[in-house]
Order: structure tokens, then C-alpha cells, then sequence
């Protein structure tokens, strides 16, 4: 019976069945088509916040390392899945390349994770959607719009009005067609590429280099007379486990834990290239040029990360001193403080338009990706029958997997409308690492089961780089809180109730 567990599917079965019948996906997208999903989907507003933030709290200008450190990381996993997405170019990304090298069981526990990380990131940025489209309607048009039509119940309003009308709008847009998304999707791309590289052309005017020194900042520790930080859920896993012998790990500024911690939290910001391989189905030419764009849009948004950071350190002096309490109405906008601190008062007035401008366009082409990705993960699974094969219908005209779609943004557009989602959204980072880890993991099993099989892009260095990949993307994991770790042993438990109760017996390889 374990076997039955671990039963594969065939690349050549999993290939057949993606050209059978009615339900078979249009290929439209170039591979500057799918390049523009990767960066459309990495590229949020985390440039424009996070990048601050970070600096200012953990790493000072070590944020560059930061960066570093999860650009490799994510490096190591790009090239994993590159192997793959040339190997088995088919929609369904971590989820169908683990159903062709462990096994069913693992392809669902993947498909369950995935279903979390798409949803949950998805739900946030709608809402962070409506917090920069408010905004954005105060600032440039002076219109105020009702604070109690875009806040869910728990924060004081009735319902979140913007995120629910941004994510049925890119639902509707998904559904009409793969290659209109695509289109709107690279005019998106442009746009908030235009704003980052006004701001990193500006910036470059107004840098001192004096900011710069020490790159990596003395660590500061805790105030004369605090107390230790006290173990929580809201801990990070790491600093529970080093509690356990005897140690007591403070949170600090600067030094080599807040360059880590810094890489920890900013890796929110690198989400996004993975989403490329869930449309291998839709491309035109996918062995070639999937690997191609999941590499090259991570390469592009770790360079313009690492760019805008050393932009943002060298206008304002991040050494400890400075904390996000200081920056006021900015904190929100860390981008928008610095290029206060110059002597422009033209910069200092488009600055903040600029920023809205660019997290709006950010925040619409993530939205746009990670729908995209959740519906076609949905496609693949209901395809094999684990979840509902209706699922999976296609859309006689516009060759879209329509229900699934619907039922992705229909759930977005519930959750971010009514549901507010804090600290939950974190789970996202853990879905996201925890699905590095397994496809990283399955290049050495491939290697292993079928030594003969040459897919078209090969990982170079098997089995050391899937290691490395696994070993950083277990570093960042354990970096995450308590709590964050408790919801997703949760969130897998729910997953296996479904799986043994449902899924197993209706699966495709049961035959039934």
C-alpha cells in the first residue's frame, strides 16, 4: 500500500495527458513574454519598502549582502527548476515535477503547499493593492475615498472594496486570455522598471559614500537594563531552539545576524521567479525558453535590488541610530524619507508620486502573476483528478482553464475583502522555501532514478547545487517565527485529511 503512495507518472504519461482531449492550454508566450512574469511577480512594492526597512532595522548597508545571500539562494533553486521546467515543460511547476520523480503523496503535498503560497501571497497584495490605490487617489486627485469601504470589519470598516474589484478585474482579464495578460502584464513591467531606474538614476547624484562604512555594521545589542527577549510564538525558530541550551539570542542591529535576518525577511521580495514555470504550458517554445526566463528575471531583480539598496544606504545613514519611528508619515515609504533628505524640492514633490506609481504597477502585475499561478496549479491537480476534474474545463474560446480561475479569484477577492491577514501572510515565505527545497531535492532523485534522461537544460554541479539550494532555503526557514511554523504543520495536516479522504481513492493512477 506505501507504494501506491509513491507511485510516479511517467514523463512520457504526464506529456500525453497535457495533449489529450478538449482541455489543452493555448501557447502564446515568447520568452520575453514569460521573463516579464518573473520580474512582474518578484518586483512588488518590496523595492520600495522593504528595501528601507530592512535597512534601517537589521542590516544597515549590509542589506546589500542580505540581498546577496538570498539572490544565491534563490540562484541555486532557479537552476533546480530550470532542469525541470525544461525536462517536463507542462503546467504545474514544484507539483507535477515531484509527481514524475517521488511520488504522488509528495506531488500532493506540494500542490497542497503551493495552493498556500499563491493564496495567501495573492490575498495580501490585493489589500496592499487597496492601501496604494487610496493613496494614490488622495495624492494625485485629492479625491478621500470612504475609509470604511476599504478596510475589512476588524479594522474598523465594512468591507475592502478596492482589493475585491483588483482581484475580480484580474481574474476577468486572466480568463479572457493568457496573451492579453501577458500584454497588459509587460506594460505593468515597464512602468514600475521606469520608476525604480528613475529612482536608482537620481539617487546617484546625492550618494556619500561615508554611508557606506562599515558595510557591515557593529552589532548593536539590547538598551542598558532590557531584559532579554523573552521566547514566543512570534520568535524565530532558530533563536527557540538556541533558548533550549542555554543561550539568549537578542534581537540586534547590524553584525552577521541582521545581515541573515535582514536576507530572512527580505526574502518575501524574491517570490515570484517559480510562478514563470507554472505557465510552461502556455509557451511557445517552454524547454528553451522557460529555464531561460526564470533565470534571467531573477538575475535582473537581484541586480535592481542590490542597485536600489546601495542607493537608499548611501543617501540616508543607516548605522543603528535610526529607527522607523523617525521617518513618520513615511514609514510606510521608506524610499519616498530618502529622497526627502536631498536638496531637490522637485524630487522632494515627485517622490512620493513616483513611489505610489510604481507599488501600484508593482502590486497589479504581482497580483496578476500569482493569480495565474494558483489557477494553473489548481489546473494540474484537477487534472489528475485530486481535486475535482471540472476543475480543469477549459474555456471553449479563450483556452483558459476558466473555473479554476473563477474559484481562485473569487477567494482572493472574499479573503482580502473581509479578512484581514497580518502576520499570517508569512506563510507565504514558508510555502515558498519549503517548495525549494522538495524541487531542489527531486533534481538529485532524477539523477538518481533515470541517470539517462538528458532534458535540454541540466543543473550544473548535481548533486552540490540542489544541496546548497536546500541547505540556504532550510537557513531562511528556520529564521521564520514559531508561529509561522505552527500554521503550516496546520495547514499540511488539513492537506493530508484531504488527500487520504478524497484525493487518493479519485486519483488518475487508481484508474477510477
Amino acid at each position: 500500500m506505501a507504494n501506491n503512495y509513491f507511485q510516479t507518472k511517467s514523463v512520457e504519461e504526464i506529456l500525453a495527458d497535457s495533449e489529450q482531449g478538449k482541455d489543452k492550454l493555448h501557447r502564446s508566450l515568447n520568452v520575453w513574454s514569460l521573463v516579464a512574469i518573473g520580474i512582474g511577480c518578484i518586483i512588488g512594492t518590496g523595492i520600495f519598502v522593504l528595501t528601507g526597512k530592512v535597512a534601517i532595522e537589521n542590516s544597515g548597508p549590509g542589506i546589500m549582502i542580505s540581498f546577496i545571500i538570498c539572490g544565491i539562494a534563490c540562484i541555486l533553486a532557479a537552476l533546480c527548476y530550470a532542469e525541470f521546467a525544461s525536462f517536463i515543460p507542462i503546467s504545474g511547476s514544484a507539483y507535477t515535477y515531484s509527481y514524475a520523480t517521488m511520488g504522488e503523496i509528495i506531488a500532493w503535498v506540494i500542490g497542497w503547499d503551493l495552493i498556500l503560497e499563491y493564496g495567501l501571497s495573492t490575498s495580501a497584495v490585493a489589500s496592499g493593492w487597496s492601501s496604494h490605490f487610496v493613496n494614490f487617489l488622495e495624492l494625485v486627485f485629492g479625491v478621500h475615498f470612504p475609509q470604511w469601504l476599504a478596510l475589512t470589519p476588524a479594522d474598523g470598516g465594512i468591507v475592502n472594496l478596492p482589493a475585491i474589484f483588483i482581484s475580480l478585474a484580474i481574474t476577468t482579464l486572466l480568463i479572457v486570455g493568457i496573451k492579453e495578460s501577458a500584454r497588459f502584464n509587460n506594460i505593468i513591467v515597464v512602468i514600475k522598471l521606469a520608476v525604480a531606474v528613475f529612482f536608482i538614476g537620481v539617487g546617484l547624484f546625492y550618494i556619500n559614500p561615508a554611508n557606506w562604512s562599515p558595510m557591515i555594521p557593529d552589532s548593536i545589542p539590547l538598551k542598558q537594563g532590557a531584559a532579554p527577549e523573552a521566547v514566543g510564538i512570534d520568535t524565530a525558530l532558530w533563536k527557540a531552539i538556541a533558548s533550549l541550551f542555554g543561550a539568549q539570542p537578542t534581537s540586534t542591529f547590524g553584525g552577521f545576524s541582521g545581515i541573515i535576518m535582514g536576507a530572512a525577511t527580505i526574502f518575501f521580495a524574491y517570490i515570484g521567479f517559480d510562478a514563470v514555470s507554472t505557465t510552461s504550458e502556455e509557451a511557445i517554445n517552454p524547454s528553451k525558453d522557460v529555464p531561460r526566463a526564470i533565470i534571467w528575471s531573477l538575475v535582473i531583480c537581484t541586480i535592481l535590488y542590490i542597485v536600489m539598496s546601495a542607493v537608499f544606504t548611501g543617501i540616508v545613514k543607516c548605522d543603528g541610530t535610526l529607527t522607523m519611528k523617525d521617518l513618520g508619515t513615511d514609514a510606510g515609504a521608506p524610499m519616498v524619507y530618502a529622497f526627502k533628505q536631498v536638496p531637490n524640492s522637485w524630487i522632494n514633490t515627485w517622490a512620493a508620486i513616483l513611489v505610489d506609481i510604481g507599488g501600484l504597477a508593482g502590486i497589479t502585475s504581482v497580483l496578476l502573476v500569482t493569480l495565474l499561478g494558483q489557477s494553473r496549479i489548481f489546473f494540474s491537480m484537477s487534472r489528475d483528478r485530486l481535486l475535482p476534474d471540472w476543475i480543469a474545463k477549459i474555456h471553449p474560446k479563450f483556452k483558459t482553464p476558466y473555473i479554476g480561475t473563477a474559484i481562485t479569484g473569487v477567494s482572493v477577492s472574499i479573503v482580502s475583502g473581509f479578512i484581514p491577514l497580518g502576520t499570517i501572510a508569512e506563510m507565504a515565505n514558508m510555502g515558498t522555501l519549503f517548495a525549494f527545497v522538495l524541487v531542489s531535492g527531486g533534481i538529485i532523485v532524477l539523477r538518481k532514478k533515470q541517470p539517462d534522461r538528458i532534458a535540454p537544460f541540466r543543473t550544473p554541479f548535481v548533486p552540490y547545487v540542489p544541496i546548497l539550494a536546500i541547505l540556504f532555503c532550510f537557513g531562511l526557514m528556520i529564521s521564520l517565527p514559531i508561529l509561522t511554523w505552527l500554521s503550516f504543520f496546520i495547514w499540511m495536516a488539513i492537506g493530508m485529511a484531504v488527500y487520504f479522504l478524497y484525493s487518493y481513492d479519485r486519483s488518475k493512477l487508481r484508474g477510477r
